[in-house]
């Protein structure tokens, strides 16, 4: 049996059983009591996450989505058949407790997800979207959940009258950024397919812990306390904060009445009770009456909101005597494309003769991964879109990771600096037409929360899911029928360019279009053997633009380094953006920043509050990982 510090968390199934067959709409306490008074005390006894700062004032790529936390030594935990990994302790209990009821992955996600719409709402939600990655034991699927822009938008939706780029703030707080929520739709879709418990059954956590309350984190209490714009929102400000203003402290029992009310209809009548009917015309009245900000969602763009299955991007990763195949999601999502580039472009370098120097990545390391990441990241700055209005270069989103395209661009590497003085997009493919697009401006992304699962019979995913910015648009649903609380809506559109062409007049390939799918940093990654087949890890992160560089960190500290998923997760996060390469605060050696600085680098050593989840083979079963700078954890058995 493994090893399960967190083993008094698991749920009474005998409760569980009980809510299932009350849930004609009279959901009693009894599953919730067992696990609020189990997870009471843990969340305000221990410092899973003891203090999160307030964000500083920062240029563009610099700002992280959510506030940084401080960094806690998780155990790692070992199992044999199942496991879930989510990042709050009352979630991965709810996908832990389908897991154990006979649940598939896709049921286990599910519950997590719904569980998340409550307690890490800064992070993602019904509200949202997705991208989810699923192995069933043969075949890799991925469902693409992601919000498309409303149908009366255009190019200038973030262009001010004299024709400039908005704040990025003034562009986030409200409705005009709001996107069609897909997660639900997807989550429905994956269901129909992969789910082995009934759907309603799913939703039982969720609707227990919204009713009868939940402990607040120290995680939410901080991000509260460092949010400025929530306030704003008359829901969001009532459901938050007490009567007094300040927000609710650590601990405090919070009930989400209107949440329950919305998931228990969802439950009984899928997806289109969220996406029709009085749910739709609360959300659309929340965006298009923001008083300052207001968006274009209508019901019509609900309505014909449809999730897409999408075949998975794969690339092989050779690190001998074994290859491993990397399979993850096409764009809109850049994650997969951009985390192969950077792993296959140092293969042309020589980066994978270096060790880890004293436990961490040593500067000769570092300058090799921070200039094959500028490389990757021009090439996404160019090409990366929504498929459906951008063409793949040269027929196939594969040719940016092929190796002789690879080994070609790394051939302007200098193995011991300087650094390359100007980095371009190349020509993946050789083809003979002169690039058709400008490249996409460095802006800010945002936040998200990642899930990774595997069941019983072997079959697992990888689900990376988001509102965008901490706390989305700032925009609470709210159907107006005096239950109080209600969903976020997400600020998606702002993954789009603010400027729709470039100073040379080409177009942006992700420029805003009626209908397209923002492109997405979210890199949810399944990794196999690709002589044998066999699954060999599952894992993601959070962490807007960052996530290419978490999930990168924690795939070559697992592959190539051979840690375990817990130490390569604590590893010091490190990252390349805009030409600076990014060191976490306080995790390197002081001259590490100083070889960085002589060959060129500009380095700036911040909070890079990451979020992985991590789930891995070893030669004695499985091993998981949660990330200690948030307040993740893993069950299995």
């Amino acid at each position: 049996m493994a090893s399960q510090p967190l083993q008094g968390l698991r749920w009474n199934f005998g409760s569980l059983t009980m809510a299932w067959r009350a849930f004609d709409g009279t959901l009693r306490p009894c599953v919730q009591q067992r696990l609020h008074a189990a997870l009471g005390g843990l969340l305000l006894g221990t410092a899973l996450c003891a203090s999160v700062q307030a964000q500083t004032t920062t240029p563009a790529a610099i700002a992280q989505p959510e506030g940084a936390s401080k960094i806690v030594q998780n155990p790692g935990w070992h199992f044999q058949k199942q496991a879930v990994a989510a990042a709050n302790p009352l979630a991965t209990e709810a996908g832990y407790a389908m897991l154990a009821a006979g649940g598939s992955a896709v049921d286990a996600a599910i519950a997590v997800q719904m569980v998340l719409s409550l307690v890490e709402p800064q992070s993602s939600g019904i509200g949202g979207g997705a991208f989810l990655v699923h192995f069933d034991g043969k075949n890799v699927q991925a469902y693409d959940g992601r919000e498309t822009a409303p149908a009366q938008a255009g190019p200038d939706l973030f262009l001010t009258t004299d024709g400039k780029p908005m704040a990025m703030k003034q562009a986030i707080v409200g409705g005009r950024a709001v996107g069609v929520p897909g997660a639900l739709r997807m989550l429905a879709l994956a269901h129909t397919t992969h789910g082995k418990l009934p759907w309603a059954f799913l939703f039982a956590p969720a609707i227990g812990l919204a009713r009868d309350g939940f402990a607040v984190s120290p995680r939410l209490a901080a991000l509260l306390a460092a949010e400025t714009a929530l306030q704003k929102d008359p829901v969001a400000a009532a459901y938050f904060y007490d009567i007094q203003g300040r927000p609710w402290q650590a601990g405090h029992l919070l009930r989400n009445p209107e949440l329950a009310a919305v998931l228990q209809r969802v439950a009984t009548e899928g997806p289109d009770a969220l996406m029709t009917g009085e749910v739709a015309q609360a959300m659309v009245k929340a965006v298009r009456q923001h008083p300052s900000n207001p968006g274009l969602l209508q019901l019509s763009d609900l309505a014909a909101y449809r999730p897409v299955l999408r075949q998975p991007l794969c690339a092989n990763y050779a690190i001998a005597p074994k290859t491993y195949r990397l399979c993850g999601m096409p764009p809109p999502s850049s994650g997969m494309l951009t985390v192969a580039s950077i792993l296959k472009t140092l293969d042309f370098t020589p980066a994978a003769s270096l060790p880890l120097t004293k436990g961490q990545p040593g500067a000769d390391w570092l300058h090799l991964y921070s200039e094959a990441a500028r490389l990757a990241f021009a090439d996404r700055a160019a090409y990366v879109a929504d498929p459906a209005f951008t063409p793949a270069p040269a027929g196939d989103w594969l040719n940016l990771v092929q190796p002789a395209y690879l080994q070609a661009r790394a051939a302007a590497i200098a193995p011991q600096g300087p650094v390359m003085p100007q980095v371009q997009a190349g020509r993946p493919g050789a083809p003979q037409e002169p690039l058709s697009w400008a490249p996409m401006a460095e802006q800010i992304e945002h936040g998200t929360s990642h899930i990774s699962v595997l069941d019983r019979w072997g079959h697992a995913l990888a689900m990376t899911t988001t509102i965008e910015d901490a706390f989305g648009a700032r925009l609470m649903v709210n159907r107006g029928g005096g239950l109080a609380g209600g969903f976020l809506l997400n600020n998606q559109l702002t993954d789009f360019s603010f400027s729709p062409e470039g100073a040379d007049g080409k177009p942006v390939a992700n420029r805003v279009q009626a209908g397209k799918r923002p492109r997405s940093s979210m890199a949810p990654t399944l990794v196999f053997d690709a002589d044998s087949g066999a699954l060999q890890l599952s894992g993601g992160s959070p962490g807007g633009a960052f996530i290419i560089h978490f999930t990168a960190k924690a795939l070559y500290g697992v592959l190539r380094w051979g840690l375990s998923p817990q130490a390569a997760i604590d590893l010091p996060n490190f990252a390349s953006m805009e030409g600076t390469t990014f060191l976490e605060k306080g995790r390197f050696a002081p001259a590490t920043a100083a070889v960085l600085q002589a060959r060129g680098h500009q380095v700036l050593e911040i909070a890079l509050t990451s979020g992985l989840q991590v789930l891995a083979r070893t030669p004695r079963g499985w091993a998981g990982g949660a990330d200690g700078r948030r307040e993740g954890v893993v069950l299995g058995d």
